[in-house]
């Protein structure tokens, strides 16, 4: 009999008006090393190797490695968090994991170029960013099921998304054009485009919804847009290669990630300034913070390594050798993300 996790990625393939390859022998004993019951997990994918790494956040060991689509990227849970998706940008599909164990639960193919994705606040929108297509890709929800709706062609390098918090607008960066562009759910149109800093990469919208907060990569700021009035009103310097995003769940501060720098930076969302610096080595990229706000751990890009920082003390206190070129990383017991 299909475990619950496993009946529900059927059906979010069937959703998503896509096929679906349910793996086998999911009822297989447990790796070695793996963490005992409801432990958490952390899920690393390592995009050069086209592999998943799960990590016993108790040990800092890897106990299991397998191999995913080609050149995973960015993930993301579901909005009841039965599922996470990997978006495998070269090998066109998403597998499907149990956030919980980290196990592989199925894969949808037919989705061209994942690299980033995301589910709208109001769980009515699924969008799919193709960097190499130059496109951003629009799947409806009514509730029973997901139907693709529009592919909009987004030049240049479509990068990271993000959803306005009434889920009426989708934010894209483009990276090769030095621009974000909104996209109207209503009407799947693109509405304005606003020029920035040199390669935009990470964004997202303030809780208070007032601002977008873009990594500018290309340079060592994080622009600052109200997106309403589309104009940019802060340049908040954090270091070289400023790229992504996590918040610290109080709603107010944000992790910043300067990857050419070897930093993380904490800027506070309402004075619109940087609070603290962590040295962070190995080019440090995607971000996840433990659900008591005690631990970050990132992805070091250029190392091959996961660095775990106790936040306390703001220093790194243990790497974990991982794949090559991690990036993507979920924390199964994780912080609100904002």
């Amino acid at each position: 009999m299909m475990s619950r996790s496993v009946r529900f990625a059927a059906r979010l393939a069937l959703m998503l008006g896509l096929t679906s390859a349910l793996p086998i022998a999911l009822a297989q004993p447990a790796p070695a090393g793996a963490p005992s019951g409801a432990a958490p997990i952390a899920v690393v994918l390592n995009s050069a190797d086209a592999s998943v790494s799960l990590i016993n956040t108790q040990t800092y060991k890897e106990f299991d490695r397998f191999t995913v689509g080609k050149e995973p990227h960015h993930l993301y849970p579901t909005a009841d968090n039965r599922t996470l998706l990997v978006a495998n940008a070269v090998s066109n599909d998403l597998s499907l994991l149990d956030p919980a164990t980290g196990k592989l639960i199925g894969k949808i193919s037919g989705i061209d170029d994942p690299y980033q994705l995301a589910f709208s606040p109001d769980d009515k929108w699924f969008v799919t960013a193709a960097l190499r297509l130059d496109r951003v890709d629009i799947y409806a929800w009514d509730g029973k099921s997901k139907r693709p709706v529009r592919k909009i062609p987004l030049p240049d390098a479509p990068s990271h998304v993000w959803f306005s918090n009434d889920s009426r607008f989708v934010f894209a960066t483009l990276q090769d054009s030095n621009e974000v562009a909104a996209i109207e759910m209503a009407t799947q149109t693109v509405v304005w485009k606003h020029k920035v800093g040199k390669q935009p990469a990470g964004i997202l919208v303030t809780p208070d919804g007032r601002y977008l907060m873009v990594g500018i990569m290309g340079e060592d700021f994080v622009e600052v847009i109200d997106w309403q009035e589309r104009k940019t009103v802060a340049r908040i310097r954090t270091g070289r290669g400023a790229h992504n995003f996590r918040g610290m769940g109080d709603k107010r501060h944000l992790l910043v990630s300067n990857r050419v720098d070897n930093t993380v930076s904490i800027i506070d969302m309402v004075d619109l300034k940087v609070v603290g610096q962590i040295p962070v080595p190995g080019g440090p990229d995607c971000m996840d913070l433990t659900a008591d706000g005690k631990t970050l751990w990132v992805t070091s890009r250029f190392a091959g390594k996961v660095s775990v920082v106790d936040m306390a003390q703001r220093k790194v206190i243990q790497t974990i050798k991982v794949g090559r070129s991690p990036h993507g990383i979920y924390l199964s017991s994780r912080a609100p993300l904002l």
